[in-house]
């Protein structure tokens, strides 16, 4: 499959998705270009926004005529994050939580800038200036809710949206999540070396580090932060169940979206 061909097929599934969305009467874009452009700057996540605009242009200006200026098409992706949302998936019976460290500036930079979002914080046993990613799957491994919070909060600040799914969903999650005053009635702490649905949490993790560059982020706000955190959740929602989620012989589903790194 070309790029062109991917592209295509991309914006025919997000249309799938939001085809009951109106377009604006002055905008440029239909909403389904919109998000298939904000899709792509997630897939090509180690990109900043100038170098992304630039490979866009170059390469795929005839998919987008109406593609308008780089600050202009960045305002849109923060302006409409909401439609990622229905990319996520339906909450299951049984679910997984964790959190994703996310690097905004090197340690030695702390401090440097009165607008500093990011916290020092600890992930994967070292130290980083930045955010956490705090996402909930399925158990199929589809992510069903996400949000972030600064890197300097411990696991249990992410309580709230497991007590949303309460009745709903059964979430899993390590001991980085139990908390001394109480947990939340569907949250189930594992303890080391009894969860074998870590490696499904693993395997997320590394999709998300190798294809979408997400262990470092250069946005220095948090609305445009959260946009492509949201904007890649949906990308690994709809890139995972491509081909479908089919088990194997053993009922384990494999995910994959290596093919697809841009």
């Amino acid at each position: 499959m070309t790029d062109t061909d991917f592209i295509t097929e991309l914006y025919c599934r997000v249309d799938a998705v939001l085809h009951d969305v109106p377009k604006h009467s002055q905008a440029h874009l239909y909403p389904s270009e919109v998000v298939t452009l904000g899709l792509l700057f997630a897939l090509k996540g180690s990109m900043g926004q100038r170098a992304f605009y630039r490979w866009l242009v170059r390469n795929f200006r005839p998919l987008f005529p109406r593609l308008p200026d780089r600050t202009r098409l960045f305002r849109l992706l923060v302006s409409h994050q909401k439609w990622v949302r229905r990319f996520l998936a339906e909450p299951s019976l049984l679910g997984l939580a964790d959190s994703y460290g996310i690097e905004l500036i090197h340690p030695r930079r702390e401090g440097r800038s009165d607008k500093q979002i990011g916290k020092k914080g600890k992930s994967n046993q070292r130290w980083i200036v930045g955010a956490k990613l705090y996402f909930l799957l399925d158990h199929q491994g589809q992510v069903v809710d996400f949000t972030c919070l600064p890197a300097n909060l411990h696991d249990q600040a992410f309580h709230p949206w497991i007590q949303n799914l309460q009745g709903q969903m059964a979430v899993f999650a390590d001991s980085g999540f139990h908390a001394k005053q109480g947990d939340p009635d569907n949250l189930k702490i594992c303890p080391r070396g009894s969860w074998n649905g870590r490696m499904l949490v693993e395997t997320v993790f590394s999709l998300l580090n190798h294809v979408c560059r997400l262990k470092k982020a250069s946005q220095r706000v948090w609305s445009a932060l959260y946009a492509r955190l949201g904007l890649t959740m949906a990308a690994f929602n709809l890139l995972i169940t491509w081909h479908g989620l089919e088990p194997d012989e053993n009922g384990i589903v494999h995910l994959s979206m290596a093919e697809f790194a841009m």
